[in-house]
């Protein structure tokens, strides 16, 4: 009898190794099923990493076209401060080629040739608040050029007691680039 326990316990034993076999089997095949996705993935993930790498660098250069089309678009363009708003009564354009030669004192018949001409997009403020800056496309470069260098020559410039302001009309981004050089400029 003894033996014969010793005997089913020795088969059951041996059954449960065989198991264990079969499920480690299992186990190491699964494991290496695992590992090839793995490595799979790694792959797919390396080509997706250099791709959008590849992708970053494009947009940046493709940003920097963008910026530098946008300010070539307004290169004639002047940007001028200080007007009050409606001053132009509904022709800025005419207002423009009357009030420009005057202000800047430019000789009489000095022909401005204007395209447009009219106020910043930004909501019509309300009394008392800042007027919208007046935005004049210029058919000729030159002209933009005298325009801010009278400006500049005359110094403050005063239009019915409010202060005029020139500045040539820059995209956001080459202004914010502009202002990180205003401490060198200061050192220099």
């Amino acid at each position: 009898q003894r033996n014969m326990k010793i005997e089913q316990i020795n088969k059951h034993i041996s059954t449960v190794i065989v198991e264990i076999k079969h499920g480690n089997k299992d186990i190491l095949s699964r494991l290496t099923t695992i590992e090839s996705h793995l490595s799979d993935s790694d792959g797919r993930l390396a080509a997706a990493e250099a791709q959008i790498t590849s992708l970053t660098s494009t947009v940046a250069v493709l940003h920097e076209r963008l910026n530098d089309q946008e300010n070539r678009a307004c290169r004639n363009n002047l940007r001028i401060l200080g007007f009050t708003e409606g001053v132009e009564q509904g022709n800025p354009t005419c207002f423009w080629e009357k009030t420009l030669p005057a202000l800047l004192k430019q000789p009489e018949g000095t022909v401005l040739s204007i395209e447009w001409a009219h106020r910043s997009l930004a909501p019509r403020p309300a009394p008392g608040q800042r007027p919208r800056p007046f935005i004049i496309k210029l058919l000729r470069f030159s002209i933009k050029k005298l325009l801010l260098k009278s400006a500049q020559d005359l110094g403050s410039l005063e239009w019915e007691r409010h202060k005029i302001l020139f500045f040539p009309d820059l995209s956001k981004a080459l202004q914010d680039r502009r202002r990180l050089l205003l401490p060198v400029k200061k050192i220099l």
